[in-house]
């Protein structure tokens, strides 16, 4: 069972930091956004997919499954606007022993600060 503080506030599991995540973006990383439908609207890296944090916990792991990514995605990129977000879902996802699942430390709020390119 996944421990109630970790789901809410995350887990002290893998994070890389904006520079790299473009990197390995650029290299076919997949990369899931967290934030609500809005934020994502606003503004998000490109390439990223949406999958609000609040149906990662509903569904855990099956909510990732029903993006229907290639078989061979065995790294994905979680990012929020802080970094928070993202650390709750990697959590939540810990138990999926097939992908890994890496926080995007400082989130967009750091992403932009960086002038990574971003889409609406």
């Amino acid at each position: 069972m996944i421990n109630p503080f970790k789901a809410l506030f995350g887990s002290a599991g893998e994070q890389i930091d904006v520079q790299d995540a473009a990197r390995r973006l650029e290299a076919g990383a997949v990369m899931i956004d967290v934030r609500e439908a809005n934020e994502y609207a606003g503004g998000h890296a490109p390439a990223a997919l949406h999958l609000p944090l609040s149906l990662i916990r509903a569904q855990g792991g099956a909510a990732v499954d029903a993006l229907n990514l290639p078989g061979e995605t065995a790294e994905i990129l979680l990012i929020c606007q802080g970094g928070m977000r993202s650390g709750a879902a990697q959590a939540v996802l810990a138990r999926d022993t097939q992908r890994r699942y890496i926080n995007v430390a400082g989130g967009m709020g750091a992403w932009i600060s960086r002038g990574l390119p971003v889409s609406r």
